[in-house]
């Protein structure tokens, strides 16, 4: 019941991002089939030529997905956040079961059959067109049929890269542990890919009683329609997805409090300025969203700034929160880049251990700890392991010595991960509400090897240049998020299951901003 709810409250989102999940779908296998039926035509002809293009599309079906779209990012024409990287990623995944099927399906074809239409005297076009395409049909009907479907499941992970999607349910509800949310994106794009493979089992059906029945098929026109079938269903899509232009970009991390900042953010946007507002959520770590911006990917987005100046400036950490912000918003605004006031919050890491154990062994700071260590199971989250201000020196300055190497996990997971003794410590959040739901206990920096992390809004200098209102909206926020603010509105999501824009459009109303009503500008779907 709790899911019917759910979608019957983000009934216009829900339909927003099964749009989107559909467009990029489509415009993936369109192209795919554009390039792969040439390219088996060409493989099935010329084998020499062929070995290498099955090869190569091979190798590509090889790389786990998310390592793909990694890999992407950050090359140029097909790089960047956004449809374009996602469909340059299902296009690569969807050849290789088109080029493989139409390979094999003219590779059945009776040699007979194209021996009795040379000596009709066709030419060898004509042999393929009005024979060996038809009779391959059925098989590269259902190659067709496997790339469409692989490419739903795929779409989904490209809501990562901000493309949007229906993963964008299952991220968010991963970063709130969640399965209602999961499942709001999963049961959608599941549905989806049986639509699609029962639609397409049917036409490739459909084929092969047409070859049983009069022997011979216009394999072209079914071609034809196929794509013009794709293309219409694409370009409603596309039609239900640009019914506004969005103006303001507002992107965030991949954790709970990055989303509903994002999500205050993208409010006073609306409420204060009137502007409308493409969200850009849950986009990934620092690294993304730092690049997303400086690319113009995205305009807005909080920062930290112990965080900008140790994992993006690569400066030591500063103990001094003032000097520090001053040396980021000097080498940001090199870079195009305006750092705004302070919101009101810091955000430190927290070293976290079971609330149990802290009051049975004494334990009040991370020196208290160190001891412990080499009994201990430490797990933390993926970028707090690289980071210059993360594990590597932490573990130096406390002399922490665990008896395994720690574990990478999602931040989403690290808490309750604690809580069921999976593992023994790890870093959060200092402002996350799961700290007190899962009665952890942060230890002391008493060694004050964290730099200050004061929560900042970074907006590109050109979107407030163009967008004068903008700056003030903005700036309206410096200040009025507290600390007890921030692990109000964390525990609302994580522990209470609240949907983080209505968490969201509550604490800005309670702030009484100037401007209209929140809902005079509705919102843009997306990420």
């Amino acid at each position: 019941m709790r899911l019917f709810a759910f979608w019957q409250a983000h009934l216009a989102e829900l339909g927003a991002l099964l749009a989107r999940h559909v467009f990029l779908v489509t415009v993936s296998t369109v192209v795919a089939i554009a390039a792969g039926v040439p390219l088996g035509i060409l493989a099935a002809r010329r084998p020499r030529l062929g070995a290498p293009i099955v090869w190569l599309a091979n190798v590509a079906q090889t790389i786990p997905s998310l390592a793909m779209f990694g890999f992407l990012l950050p090359l140029p024409l097909v790089g960047g956040l956004g449809a374009r990287v996602a469909i340059t990623v299902l296009i690569v995944y969807a050849l290789l079961p088109i080029v493989r099927t139409t390979v094999a399906g003219l590779r059945s074809v009776d040699t007979v059959l194209v021996e009795a239409g040379a000596a009709l005297g066709m030419t060898p076009r004509q042999v393929l067109r009005q024979i060996e395409l038809p009779l391959a049909l059925p098989s590269i009907v259902a190659g067709i049929r496997v790339a469409a479907v692989v490419g739903v499941g795929t779409a989904t992970i490209a809501a990562a890269v901000g493309a949007g999607g229906l993963g964008e349910y299952i991220f968010r509800g991963l970063s709130m542990v969640d399965p209602t949310v999961i499942l709001a994106g999963a049961i959608p794009s599941a549905a989806l890919a049986l639509v699609i493979d029962g639609g397409l089992t049917l036409v490739e059906r459909g084929v092969r009683a047409a070859l049983t029945g009069r022997g011979r098929l216009p394999g072209g026109r079914v071609v034809v329609g196929a794509g013009v079938a794709l293309g219409l269903v694409g370009a409603v899509a596309t039609a239900l997805l640009a019914t506004r232009s969005p103006v303001i970009r507002v992107g965030s991390k991949n954790f709970t409090e990055q989303i509903v900042l994002g999500e205050i953010l993208a409010q006073t946007i609306e409420r204060s300025a009137g502007l409308a507002v493409e969200r850009r959520l849950n986009l990934g770590g620092t690294f993304i969203c730092d690049r997303a911006i400086r690319a113009g990917e995205i305009d807005v987005y909080v920062e930290y700034s112990g965080t900008a100046y140790t994992a993006v400036l690569k400066q030591e950490p500063d103990s001094d929160p003032g000097r520090m912000l001053e040396a980021v918003r000097q080498a940001y605004a090199d870079a195009g880049l305006a750092v705004l006031d302070p919101l009101g919050f810091e955000n430190t890491f927290a070293i976290l251990v079971r609330g149990e154990d802290a009051r049975r062994l004494g334990l009040r700071t991370i020196s208290d700890a160190a001891p412990h260590a080499a009994g201990w199971r430490a797990g933390f989250g993926y970028e707090f392991l690289q980071r210059a201000d993360g594990y590597p020196g932490l573990a130096r300055t406390y002399g922490l010595r665990f008896g395994a190497p720690p574990r990478a996990m999602d931040l989403s997971l690290i808490y309750k991960a604690v809580a069921e003794r999976q593992i023994d410590i790890t870093a959060g959040d200092a402002t996350s509400g799961l700290i007190d739901a899962y009665d952890l206990t942060m230890l002391v920096d008493d060694r004050r090897y964290f730099p200050p992390y004061d929560a900042t809004i970074v907006a590109r200098s050109a979107a407030l240049l163009a967008h004068p209102e903008l700056k003030g909206a903005l700036g309206s926020l410096s200040g009025r998020v507290t600390v007890a603010d921030m692990r109000r509105l964390n525990h609302a999501i994580d522990a209470g299951r609240r949907d983080a824009a209505d968490v969201a459009r509550e604490f800005v109303a309670g702030l009484g901003l100037a401007g209209g009503d929140l809902r005079a500008v509705p919102p843009v779907a997306g990420r």
